[in-house]
């Protein structure tokens, strides 16, 4: 690239054993296309961070790639991924905000790893997942503005799930996402964190976080009108996905310190097909 960025190795969305696959693989081409171009342009930006061995070395790789999007933008970047996204911009006329949005988002986890407030920490779930959302709904192509509330709340849904389902990852790295509020709330230290105390403690908090997921599920489904559900039918996919995801966070009474909670890839697959005969031949 014209600004010497080292890009990572991109993994393609059948190999990285993402829901992202299910989700996209029963839309028409043009579609597919253009969404795993975005999802490797999400996926390569967060490599960037992972890459790196120090916080300073990721903070300027990060740098050096927010200038090569612009570059790419500009038609000037040496870039695949980059030309490739910024062709898809033009095509699709995304917003190209929501690009460098998820930079944002993504250079939070490097400055920042604890959130005092649940509006602290809703505005970085838009940063690294609503964002993305909002990139693939000019893809998907809905008719209603208020659509995009549905891929803002989904994507707050979505990122809530992860930090649920990582607790014990996340604490490993000395990230604590759960706000400091609600820890103080319910009486669970960061010490207890750490040391993955489970305890009624641990569970009333867990189940408060639960509920205010599946109150992000709810505002997406309540903002998606009837004339766009066919247009982001694969987001609906995703919905179900992660829905199912926090279900099993639930049934095991949310004891995510000595359970892992992972959704097989063929359990994935069953809840597309569902969907897709409910809703291509039941038209429900």
């Amino acid at each position: 690239m014209g600004s010497n960025v080292e890009t990572p190795t991109y993994v393609g969305i059948k190999g990285s054993g993402t829901s992202f696959y299910y989700s996209f693989s029963f839309l028409p081409r043009h579609q597919r296309e253009a969404l795993k171009t975005v999802y490797a342009f999400c996926r390569t930006t967060d490599d960037i961070v992972d890459n790196q061995k120090d916080v300073t070395s990721k903070i300027e790789v990060l740098r050096k790639w927010r200038n090569e999007l612009e570059r790419a933008l500009q038609g000037r970047s040496d870039s695949p991924i980059l030309n490739q996204l910024s062709a898809i911009a033009k095509k699709f006329r995304i917003p190209v905000v929501h690009f460098y949005e998820l930079i944002k988002g993504v250079e939070m986890d490097l400055v920042k790893n604890r959130y005092e407030t649940f509006e602290e920490l809703k505005k970085y779930c838009y940063l690294v997942a609503s964002s993305v959302g909002l990139m693939c709904l000019e893809i998907f192509g809905p008719r209603s503005e208020k659509t995009k509330e549905y891929a803002i709340n989904l994507g707050i849904a979505l990122q809530l799930t992860n930090i649920l389902r990582d607790i014990a990852i996340d604490a490993k790295y000395g990230r604590v996402y759960l706000p400091q509020e609600d820890l103080q709330r319910f009486g669970y230290s960061e010490q207890d964190l750490f040391a993955h105390c489970y305890s009624p403690q641990f569970r009333s908090l867990m189940e408060f976080e639960a509920h205010r997921a599946e109150e992000y599920f709810f505002r997406a489904q309540e903002s998606l009108h009837s004339e766009d559900r066919r247009a982001m039918f694969a987001a609906k996919i995703m919905e179900r996905i992660y829905l199912h995801t926090l279900q099993r966070i639930k049934d095991i009474n949310y004891n995510v310190f000595e359970h892992s909670v992972y959704l097989p890839r063929t359990i994935q697959f069953l809840i597309a097909i569902k969907y897709w005969f409910k809703q291509r031949i039941l038209g429900q």
